[in-house]
Order: C-alpha cells, then sequence, then structure tokens
C-alpha cells in the first residue's frame, strides 16, 4: 500500500466514518473552505488507483467504498513509523511518548496491565 497525503487521509476518514459515501458525501463533511469538487473528485480517483477504495456504479453515479480498513491503515502507518523512525524499536517509539509528554501517567499504567495480562497468558 502507498502512503497517503494529508489530504489523502482526510478522506479516507471521512469515507471510514461514512462507510461509503458519493463525492458530494465526501465534500459535504469537509469543514470549510472547502476543495473545489474536482479537486476532491480527483484525489478520490487517486485512492481509488492506489487500492485503497473502490466503487459501484448507479447510473451516473458513483459510490465511492474503503477496500482498506481504518483499522489495517493505522497498523501499517504506525508499524512504518516505527521502522523508519525509531530503528524499529517499539521501545524507542514509547520512550520519545513518554519523553514528549505525548502518553499520560494513566496510558502508562494500561500499557503495563496489558503488559501484565499478557505475560499472564502466556504462563497458562
Amino acid at each position: 500500500m502507498k502512503e497517503l497525503s494529508e489530504q489523502e487521509e482526510r478522506i479516507m476518514r471521512i469515507l471510514w466514518k461514512m462507510g461509503q459515501g458519493l463525492i458530494r458525501d465526501v465534500l459535504d463533511e469537509f469543514p470549510e473552505p472547502k476543495p473545489p469538487y474536482t479537486t476532491l473528485a480527483s484525489t478520490i480517483r487517486l485512492l481509488e488507483k492506489k487500492g485503497y477504495l473502490t466503487h459501484k456504479v448507479y447510473g451516473t453515479v458513483h459510490m465511492y467504498i474503503p477496500t482498506v480498513s481504518q483499522e489495517d491503515y493505522s497498523k501499517k502507518s504506525i508499524n512504518h513509523m516505527v521502522k523508519h523512525f525509531f530503528e524499529g524499536s517499539v521501545g524507542n517509539f514509547l520512550s520519545f511518548m513518554v519523553k514528549e509528554k505525548k502518553i499520560s501517567k494513566d496510558e502508562i499504567d494500561d500499557l503495563q496491565k496489558m503488559i501484565d495480562d499478557y505475560e499472564n497468558m502466556d504462563k497458562q
């Protein structure tokens, strides 16, 4: 899967939320200032070429449907970021998040509980 630009991700988030939609539906979900219809249509066609969307034709109308789930895209994006920016180390990534205060004490406690639960499952 090719990486997405910020604009492409914004469109995908809208379509993931809606499940499917027409270009006009996607445009209606954009905050002001909205992109031109033709620009949005071109970007949606590009997302289809990249394999993120497919469409169904109803007369002259195209209904666009995500072919990649938001969860799968998120996993791919995080794995890419860890691999390319944190030497493939989840520890380096988490250390960065803690140092930048992007992760709270409660979130750290939740992560520790998940790790403990995971370790306990392995022992059973």
